[in-house]
């Protein structure tokens, strides 16, 4: 991986090019459920969907259940730098950008995964 996607679109276009959008589901649904976070996504969930309902789910882990959002952080292994630098000021905008830190992580993991498997 040269670098990583920057962007929600990229992200996804590269996912669905190498075929690894239903393995990024997977390993999402994988980390939540560690996380004790009552979230299963479709295989087939479009992406705007996916983005939605990721987004609304962290949005409320931050109002309502800060010391899950942070076992979550931890679960999908967020780096802690990342989120320093983000700008806690406004809740849905922080939620926003979290969600996309999640998926980059969640990303990463999956084409690691495919890269280098035996």
């Amino acid at each position: 991986m040269s670098k990583l996607p920057t962007t929600f679109t990229d992200l996804i276009a590269e996912a669905e090019n190498l075929e690894l959008y239903p393995k990024l589901i997977k390993q999402i649904n994988k980390d939540f459920l560690l996380a004790n976070i009552d979230l299963d996504f479709e295989e087939d969930i479009l992406p705007s969907n996916l983005k939605y309902l990721l987004h609304e789910v962290i949005y409320k882990l931050i109002q309502e259940k800060f010391s899950e959002y942070l076992n979550l952080l931890y679960i999908v292994d967020v780096s802690e730098e990342k989120i320093k630098q983000l700008d806690g000021s406004d809740t849905l905008q922080l939620s926003e950008q979290v969600t996309f830190l999640v998926l980059q992580r969640e990303w990463q993991k999956v084409w690691f995964k495919s890269h280098y498997k035996s």
